[in-house]
């Protein structure tokens, strides 16, 4: 394999890890900002709500407990760690070859 060819992989497995970062770190303030009760009306709070709810869409309200903050958490969490697993999975894959 020739160093390009690694390093072209490296970053391609840098920049896949990143992006799962990034949707996790949205997904997971999105938790943070729901659970303290942050003002809806805030333009920072609109935009990572609707990030998060786009990003989560497959598992919003994918559990019905009783508790809003349960719900919540199960859902974006689930997604957050979902997206986390897989971005860095195939990322370590990459980087085998």
């Amino acid at each position: 394999m020739s160093p390009v060819h690694v390093r072209r992989t490296n970053e391609a497995a840098r920049v896949i890890a990143v992006i799962a970062d990034v949707m996790a770190v949205i997904l997971v303030l999105w938790i943070l900002m729901d659970l303290l009760d942050a003002n809806r009306a805030n333009d920072l709070v609109q935009f990572v709500r609707d990030a998060a709810r786009w990003l989560a869409g497959w598992s919003h309200d994918l559990f019905t407990f009783d508790e809003r903050w349960a719900r919540v958490i199960a859902g974006y969490g689930l997604a957050a760690v979902v997206y986390l697993f897989v971005g860095h999975f195939i990322a370590g894959r990459l980087r085998r070859y």
